[in-house]
């Protein structure tokens, strides 16, 4: 190629790239669904003061608009975080429904660490990646199902099993004004649930992730007592001593079970976690601490998290005997978040094999709407998925998002156009067959 063609190619080449890529025109209606999407992302409900009144007139009205039955209720005196019980009834309302949840709330976000606002849902022309708090986590999910269900109604679909929508608030500091109050409820029991589904989370890859539990919670805190002392002196028995002998111990045990993880032997939800999360000790002074003195007291904070299906008799023991033995003057505060076994003493889990026919009837789904899922795991942190199965209701924690990295709680939260928009399409798949099982 001569010398001065090929410079006008290269200047081609470099201008053209420039451009944002060439993508197939979204239809009106994916166009509006992104756009709704969007504007529940810009009504801020992050903690420490969720806007759960701008979000229930936005999801109340969304509901309304496509026909489904609408209920507000409330499990707190001042009423200020409502829960929102959206229905599409089923024609056989002796058969058990089906719920699909998500929460209102979200996690705060630092703007400073941002590429766009966090409450602006930001759409970048170029990628197609929607930026805002909760975009994973789990704003698409609302929104993925009333869509879903709009698309059934266009196609005259009718359910057989009724279908709730529940929109609860509080998941993200721990629910307890929220869907473990619901769960508890006379509203809860008439309703009738046979089946779940809840959040789950992105996959990098090309298959769904499923979750069938969620490890357990527990926190534990250990406190050491030692004699005082000068801090130029060296004595068996100070606090501080004991205390890192404690945190040593436990430090060694969990690089056992994070190398099963690195390892790929366990995922991280199949693994004991214990991770220090605080640490007191020294003697206050009015520029800091005490610096030629050895504290009587000190302290050290774990947060804890238990497969299931793990031994509870055998962590006891190990906390008792060799994270916390008293004769090294320590002492230990264990406390159990929630139940170890659901109402019929079994592990808080969900089957995921031919002994449970809604596992069958997802997988099923999911396959028909042309996607895989990768093996069942346990999530590592919790849902509120944990307080049906405590009832005994299998629930599966399931967000149909492939090629996406997990970004939850992250700076930068996005998710894609037509990721979210695939969501939809495996949401009617997902829908149609769990409201139709007969089984």
């Amino acid at each position: 190629m001569p010398p001065p063609l090929r410079c006008l190619l290269l200047a081609f080449v470099v201008v053209l790239s420039g451009f944002p890529r060439l993508a197939h025109p979204f239809t009106a209606l994916e166009s509006d669904q992104i756009a709704r999407f969007q504007e529940y992302l810009r009504i801020r409900t992050a903690h420490p003061s969720p806007d759960y009144a701008g979000a229930s007139a936005f999801l109340l009205h969304y509901a309304a608009s496509l026909g489904l039955h609408t209920t507000t209720l409330h499990f707190t005196p001042c009423k200020t975080k409502p829960l929102l019980l959206l229905t599409w009834r089923g024609s056989d309302p002796s058969l058990p429904s089906v719920l699909l949840n998500s929460h209102m709330d979200s996690v705060p976000a630092e703007p400073e660490h941002w590429a766009h606002p966090p409450f602006a849902a930001h759409r970048d022309p170029t990628t197609g990646r929607i930026y805002a708090r909760g975009a994973q986590d789990d704003k698409c999910l609302p929104v993925q199902y009333l869509e879903a269900i709009r698309g059934l109604q266009a196609a005259g679909f009718a359910p057989a099993r009724t279908i709730h929508i529940s929109l609860v608030p509080d998941e993200e500091i721990g629910g307890a004004d929220g869907f473990d109050k619901f769960a508890r409820s006379e509203e809860f029991r008439a309703l009738n649930i046979g089946f779940m589904l809840d959040e789950g989370q992105a996959s990098p890859t090309d298959v769904f992730r499923v979750f069938y539990a969620d490890r357990l919670v527990w926190r534990l805190v250990v406190k050491a007592a030692g004699a005082p002392g000068h801090g130029s002196r060296m004595f068996d028995g100070a606090a501080v001593d004991n205390l890192m002998d404690c945190v040593e111990t436990i430090a060694g045990f969990r690089d056992a079970q994070f190398r099963m993880v690195k390892s790929g032997e366990k995922g991280p939800g199949e693994v004991v976690s214990v991770n220090p999360v605080y640490m007191k000790a020294g003697i206050p002074s009015p520029t800091g601490f005490v610096m030629n003195m050895q504290p009587s007291e000190a302290e050290v904070g774990f947060d804890l998290r238990l497969p299931p299906t793990e031994d509870i008799e055998q962590i006891k023991r190990r906390v008792e005997e060799e994270w916390a033995p008293s004769h090294k003057n320590l002492t230990y505060e264990l406390v159990q978040k929630g139940p170890a076994t659901d109402v019929s003493g079994r592990p808080v889990s969900t089957a995921t094999n031919a002994s449970n026919p809604w596992w069958l009837t997802f997988e099923k789904a999911i396959a028909s709407a042309g996607g895989e899922l990768s093996k069942p795991e346990i999530l590592s942190s919790t849902t509120d998925s944990r307080f049906a199965r405590q009832l005994g209701i299998p629930a599966l924690g399931f967000s149909p998002m492939t090629r996406t990295p997990i970004l939850l709680h992250d700076h930068n939260e996005f998710l894609e156009d037509r990721v979210f928009l695939r969501g939809i399409q495996v949401y009617e798949h997902v829908i149609r067959a769990l409201s139709s099982f007969q089984g």
